[in-house]
């Protein structure tokens, strides 16, 4: 059994990948990683015994560029020629290759095993990308939904023809090249009939959608064995323990002095710090015996010692402080993340922090909140209901669906 995953995307992409892939290897599975070239995405990969192929350019580095709109579909084309260009020649002697990350990298992904004539699977690991009737889609940069149009049917509506005009080009030139026919919709493409949910059904419900068989698998999560920096493990043993704030693959570019405002929010409390330099390369500038700036680690090791969890609401770090049992103020800033602060608010295990750029005093106001007895009731109670068993459930289903 032989298996391709394959996504573009941030850490958040990737690391559902290293739970599946670890399942499916202890079931005797063959395991390639098509994913941006990042080193630290290597490395994790690397520590687990799974290869990594490179395709296109670095995320980080895509990520803190941040181009502009007007450049969403040569970028698009860029990403799909990498797919095609890298996937195809790894993808042939696969038994089923599995689609993830960038709606334009998936949609190239697919057309690979297309091409080829492999088992496929489309997997999101947020449900917004899913049509449905009781939410409206994303925005996409630089494309807010009319004010004139509010019908929830309408604005997938509308959502369809953006995917169409931001990746249809792409997509199908590209297809062309390798003799395809054009799709006639690049999001129902993807998306397909019977696409995997991998997430919590706890923290993410499915809010279901008559026309799709959409399979909540649950989150792919795995048990992380790496340790905790010697520099951490003494800090976190020097005192009660702190807060972490960590921003993870996003810029921030609208908060230049989000780590000092962090550090004064987290100081006002009476709490020490762990603070994650992230993508956003984060420094609290003035640092003391109450502040620790750390780079990545593992957060399931870390989040059961800390007192509160302050992070963006991505998928991954909203479901390992949930698992962690920890507090959450969650700092939105863009895509699904406004959702995972409502869904950790709605459970009452944290908050949602008021806008996209923290200050001292809106990050203390937070806290209050995240660090009350209640929420930490909360947070604790929620823990023991979140799923492990989403990536051997994903590895079983592959292993039936090649077999």
């Amino acid at each position: 059994m032989r298996v391709l995953l394959s996504t573009y995307g941030s850490r958040g992409d990737i690391e559902p990948l290293v739970g599946l892939a670890v399942r499916l290897r202890e079931h005797g599975a063959s395991v390639r990683v098509c994913a941006p070239p990042d080193e630290d995405f290597a490395r994790r990969l690397e520590g687990v015994g799974v290869p990594l192929v490179p395709v296109g350019p670095s995320a980080h580095a895509l990520t803190v560029a941040t181009p502009a709109p007007s450049k969403i579909p040569q970028r698009a084309a860029e990403l799909i020629a990498g797919q095609l260009e890298s996937v195809t020649g790894v993808a042939r002697d696969c038994d089923v290759l599995v689609a993830t990350g960038m709606l334009p990298a998936a949609a190239g992904a697919l057309t690979v095993a297309e091409l080829l004539g492999i088992p496929s699977v489309a997997v999101t690991f947020q449900q917004l990308t899913l049509p449905s009737l009781l939410r409206p889609p994303l925005e996409y940069a630089g494309r807010p939904h009319p004010p004139e149009v509010t019908g929830i049917r309408e604005l997938w509506e509308l959502d369809a023809r953006v995917c169409d005009e931001l990746f249809g080009d792409a997509l199908n030139s590209n297809r062309a090249t390798v003799g395809l026919p054009p799709v006639a919709g690049v999001a129902e493409y993807v998306v397909g009939g019977r696409p995997w949910l991998a997430t919590d059904p706890v923290l993410d419900p499915w809010q279901g959608a008559p026309h799709l068989d959409v399979v909540q698998i649950g989150a792919w999560l795995t048990a992380d064995e790496r340790a905790l920096p010697d520099e951490l493990l003494a800090f976190l043993d020097a005192g009660e323990p702190p807060v972490y704030v960590g921003f993870g693959s996003m810029p921030l570019h609208e908060a230049k002095d989000a780590g000092r405002a962090v550090a004064e929010a987290v100081r006002a409390q009476g709490r020490r710090l762990v603070l994650s330099r992230g993508w956003a390369d984060l420094s609290a500038l003035e640092t003391g015996d109450d502040c620790l700036v750390i780079g990545e680690v593992n957060h399931q090791r870390l989040f059961p010692r800390v007192a509160a969890v302050v992070h963006h609401g991505g998928a991954g770090t909203t479901t390992a402080a949930a698992r962690a049992g920890a507090p959450q103020v969650v700092v939105a800033q863009a895509a699904d993340q406004p959702y995972w602060a409502k869904r950790v608010t709605d459970l009452g295990a944290g908050v949602a922090h008021d806008g996209p750029v923290p200050s001292a005093a809106s990050l203390s106001a937070a806290l209050d909140h995240a660090l009350s007895a209640e929420t930490r009731l909360r947070a604790r109670e929620l823990a023991p209901r979140i799923r492990t068993d989403g990536a051997e459930r994903a590895a079983a289903a592959l292993l039936a669906t090649a077999g």
